[in-house]
């Protein structure tokens, strides 16, 4: 295989000005400006105004003494304060001078007195079917897809989101390898891929005649160093954020090109660039002033919950969603609520034969009587009545039929009038409730034996525990994903679990992990996994009824912390997921996120 070498011969450049100017010459490599640092849609190269980037050269104003510059040819663009100039002295007032290049060549500038030679090349980034991947309409995609060995480094590849970049140039003028550098939407780098070698290749169709094309194999943007460190694809991989970007370097570091990064560039819906969605966390103690479910300390707490987010981030970037940068996750440890709850119809849910509901608030003994043939939702709304006539703030949440139910359960949950949650209890003496059939639940939470879950009869309700635990830290923001963090569920067998819209129950958009899952990191993803749920708005999985795949994310079973493990997401379950949870659904809780410029950072 051949290889080229960045070789100016210094025979061509001495004959490409006197001897007396040769000693004034330096030479640059420039990459052609065919990218979009500004997010405006527009290639740089063509734009009437450009903001500085790094893919431009900059020229200091002279202090004095001659001040005339001049490009030859068409290949370079000389910038005054971002706007062409064609040629001639510097207005007085330019502050910032700058070189662009606009196609592949080489071009002779002079500027102040100085001969400049810039050797321009052109990169552009192909996928696996050798299809131009647009870096202004288009992205880079987090891999999808488990390492493969590829025996033809530039054969097609049925990949859909590796990108092999290929150089455009001279030959003379194309370097021999390329370095890759990944950074974050803030601009901070992530990762760099050093020596991705250029080996050559025919030119794609409309590379202008006496050019000459280099091609690194296909490259893959992944979420984690699991991935980027397998074996078979660690020379080729790079780790990379969604919203954030990848830039190709010449061996010296000065920028060629680049791609941001984003969702899958193909499905049904488009391209899906980037989304985002809000988590709240609140991370349960066991007991009041107890010490928080994991981490030791509030601050080791939430910084394992910050880690958690940032795990999410990595695989759902694979759909283009994202939950924000983890240091602006909201994050809480708190303690258990006190028993807020009263539960009327518990699970049954049966009518009343009539009787009397009692129950003490803060200490006030409180009656509501009941009529016969009454249901949950109207126990639930006489009692309440009674409660707020004490002077409590009530709301009533009615919850769906479960598989064992005559009909929904209704929940009565009581505040003080600042908000805080007040106190229910038995009366003093005697049953909650006298009526045969209308049972009365104090609901209470208690995770010293760990937090009673739903089965496959409750699970479209929850238990009275969950419901207790959950309502008590409801915002209100159905766009809101409340994340519960508890110490263990009871009986064990279980990690985590989550409450979706589809269910048509009270409690959704809410997902409950504990510490077994956080412990099990990267073999199951818990957090990930369950918000696949709430985002797909299905509580199934895919091995449920078909074939097993353990290395789906969303596969019921799968425990594995390789790059073999539960972490790929499907196209088609990402478009479920912005169909289901994205602008479009009633109560969307995903929001387009569109890009922003990157500020390069070190």
């Amino acid at each position: 295989m051949k290889f080229f070498r960045f070789v100016l011969a210094a025979g061509l450049l001495g004959a490409m000005a006197p001897p007396s100017e040769a000693l004034a010459q330096e030479r640059i490599l420039l990459g052609v400006d065919r990218d979009d640092d500004d997010v405006n849609g527009q290639p740089d190269a063509e734009q009437a105004v450009v903001p500085h980037s790094p893919d431009l050269y900059t020229l200091l104003p002279p202090q004095g003494g001659n001040r005339t510059i001049e490009a030859r040819g068409d290949v370079v663009r000389i910038l005054v304060d971002g706007r062409p100039f064609t040629s001639g002295p510097l207005p007085a007032s330019a502050k910032r001078i700058e070189l662009q290049a606009v196609r592949p060549g080489r071009a002779e500038v002079r500027a102040f007195g100085k001969t400049i030679i810039v050797s321009a090349v052109e990169v552009r980034a192909l996928d696996g079917q050798g299809k131009l991947v647009d870096p202004v309409r288009s992205h880079a995609s987090l891999e999808r897809t488990p390492p493969e060995r590829i025996d033809d480094a530039f054969a097609k590849t049925a990949n859909p989101d590796a990108v092999r970049f290929v150089v455009v140039g001279l030959p003379d003028d194309l370097p021999a390898s390329l370095r890759l550098l990944s950074r974050a939407p803030s601009g901070m780098l992530v990762d760099a891929l050093g020596d991705a070698v250029l080996g050559s290749i025919p030119c794609p169709d409309g590379v202008p005649a006496g050019m000459a094309c280099g091609s690194t194999r296909p490259i893959r943007a992944v979420p984690d160093e699991i991935d980027r460190d397998h074996p078979m694809v660690h020379d080729r991989s790079i780790l990379a954020e969604v919203g954030g970007g990848l830039e190709v370097t010449s061996p010296s570091a000065r920028k060629l090109g680049g791609l941001r990064v984003g969702g899958p560039r193909v499905s049904k819906l488009g391209p899906l660039v980037r989304y985002r969605g809000r988590l709240r966390v609140l991370l349960v103690r066991a007991r009041p002033g107890g010490p928080p479910p994991i981490g030791g300390t509030d601050a080791g707490a939430i910084a394992i919950a910050r880690a958690e987010a940032a795990q999410a981030n990595a695989l759902w970037g694979a759909c283009g969603i994202h939950f924000g940068p983890p240091g602006e996750l909201e994050a809480e440890v708190v303690d258990p609520p006190r028993p807020h709850l009263l539960a009327l119809g518990c699970d049954q849910g049966l009518p009343a034969s009539g009787g009397t509901v009692r129950v003490r608030v803060d200490g006030r003994e409180i009656t509501a009587t009941l009529d016969r043939g009454i249901l949950p939702g109207g126990a639930s709304r006489v009692v309440g009545a009674a409660i707020a006539a004490a002077g409590f703030s009530v709301r009533i949440s009615d919850n769906a039929t479960i598989g064992a139910g005559a009909h929904g359960s209704s929940d009565v949950l009581v505040r003080r009038r600042d908000g805080s949650l007040a106190t229910v209890e038995p009366p003093t003496s005697g049953p909650i409730t006298t009526d045969a059939t209308m049972t009365a639940c104090i609901g209470r939470v208690d995770l010293e034996d760990g937090l009673q879950h739903f089965g496959d009869i409750d699970a479209i309700a929850g238990t009275v525990e969950e419901r207790t635990l959950i309502k008590a830290f409801d915002d209100g923001d159905p766009a809101t994903i409340e994340v519960l963090v508890v110490p263990s569920f009871g009986g064990g067998g279980r990690i985590g679990e989550s409450f979706i819209g589809a269910d048509g129950g009270a409690v959704r958009n809410v997902l409950i992990e504990d510490r077994a899952g956080i412990r099990a990191d990267r073999a199951s993803f818990a957090l990930a996994h369950e918000l696949g749920h709430v985002l797909l708005d299905d509580p199934g999985h895919p091995d449920d009824f078909g074939a097993d795949t353990p290395t789906r994310l969303m596969d019921a079973d799968a425990a594995n912390p390789t790059a073999y493990g539960p972490r790929r997401l499907l196209v088609d379950e990402c478009v479920r997921a912005l169909r289901q949870s994205g602008p479009g659904a009633p109560a969307p809780i995903v929001s387009p996120w569109p890009l922003s410029p990157l500020v390069r950072q070190k």
